[in-house]
């Protein structure tokens, strides 16, 4: 398609910096109009052309002639007692009804003064690796959303934190709903335009990406030598345990996973962080501690033990506080850098999925044995 193409217009948040600059090359802009394009975009969050104002008036109406500004709307949201707040986002499909969430996990200092502001987001419309224990799992996967998509989640809580705190967001994960690395490119570029200057200039070193286990693309942040953080959503520490609740280790296995990781270190020398969600009477035993750190030594990492937000229709459970002494203590007799989690948001749907899923999501595809 070609800009003169006036049949289908470009979805300008579809398109990566470089391509935008492209794209104004091809309308004949000066190279200084795709920054302030850029800048209206993912910096100030405009929904419309004509808030673009350092434009000229034929500009802004050309724009609108040939291309889209789509943003995501929030629709619902939830407050926890703790602070923590979950947004339910609509999506812009035509004849579909796709919802996302975000969360937003404040820390405070003793004063109530904001420290640290997170921003969980999500990257695809539910998920296709079907963990037992994930509520998005249990929705199938539907699609990936675009980089657009998931800098609008980012860019919506920022203005809100702005507002509320006098603050920017400290830190992003890539922990919502959908598994980012199957997202590959979206989710990189999406950080990317998270950290650029003319946008929200978040530090990748903030900025985390989580994943199951997809050790080609665990190998693909390598090469390509991605700035931002690694964490594997580990949550047993052998094949058979973690067969039993991720439908992924049937073909990535935990050889697998330690090879990808080990090339991942080499080639970057970073650390990893494993997620370990800690079940009662599953994979909290002082055996279950050991196996972990056997695992936290295949290259310098650490371990975030994170205490289970309980899912209807879910048999595992929360560990309860006597195992998860038990456990730490396991690992720090093995020399493991290891912190604990708590849940948060427990009187609200905070568990990832829980909101979309109460709004009655149909089916999608998925990995999960039936």
């Amino acid at each position: 398609m070609t800009i003169t193409d006036t049949t289908q217009k470009t979805d300008l948040k579809a398109l990566t910096k470089d391509e935008l600059n492209h794209f104004c090359s091809e309308l004949g802009l000066q190279s200084f109009r795709s920054d302030q394009i850029f800048q209206w975009l993912y910096q100030k969050g405009v929904s419309d052309f004509e808030d673009m104002t350092n434009l000229s008036k034929d500009l802004r109406e050309k724009l609108r002639e040939i291309a889209t500004l789509n943003r995501i709307k929030p629709v619902q949201q939830q407050e926890s007692q703790d602070g923590t707040i979950k947004f339910l986002f609509q999506l812009t499909d035509e004849e579909k009804d796709y919802k996302v969430e975000a969360v937003l996990i404040p820390d405070f200092f003793a004063d109530g003064a904001a420290r640290r502001l997170t921003v969980c987001v999500s990257s695809q419309v539910g998920c296709v690796f079907g963990c037992a224990f994930c509520a998005t799992g249990k929705m199938g996967l539907f699609r990936n959303l675009t980089h657009g998509e998931i800098v609008d989640q980012v860019q919506y809580i920022n203005d809100l934190v702005e507002e509320k705190y006098g603050k920017k967001i400290t830190n992003i994960v890539y922990m919502g709903m959908g598994e980012p690395l199957h997202n590959y490119k979206a989710i990189v570029n999406s950080a990317h335009i998270i950290s650029d200057p003319l946008s929200i200039e978040l530090s990748p070193k903030r900025i985390t990406v989580s994943t199951v286990g997809l050790t080609k693309q665990i190998k693909m942040l390598a090469d390509d030598q991605e700035e931002f953080n690694l964490a594997i959503s580990l949550h047993a520490p052998t094949d058979i345990k973690r067969d039993e609740i991720m439908p992924i280790n049937s073909s990535m296995n935990l050889e697998s996973l330690e090879e990808a990781v080990k090339y991942y270190h080499n080639a970057t020398d970073k650390p990893v962080t494993y997620e370990y969600l800690l079940f009662d009477d599953f994979n909290d035993s002082p055996q279950d501690a050991r196996d972990l750190a056997k695992i936290a030594k295949w290259v310098p990492s650490k371990i975030n033990i994170i205490m289970y937000n309980n899912v209807a229709g879910v048999e595992l459970k929360r560990a309860r506080e006597e195992r998860l002494n038990d456990f730490m203590r396991e690992l720090i007799k093995n020399d493991v850098r290891a912190t604990v989690r708590r849940s948060r948001g427990d009187d609200i749907d905070a568990g990832c999925g829980q909101l979309a899923i109460r709004e009655g999501t149909p089916k999608g595809k998925t990995m999960a044995k039936n």
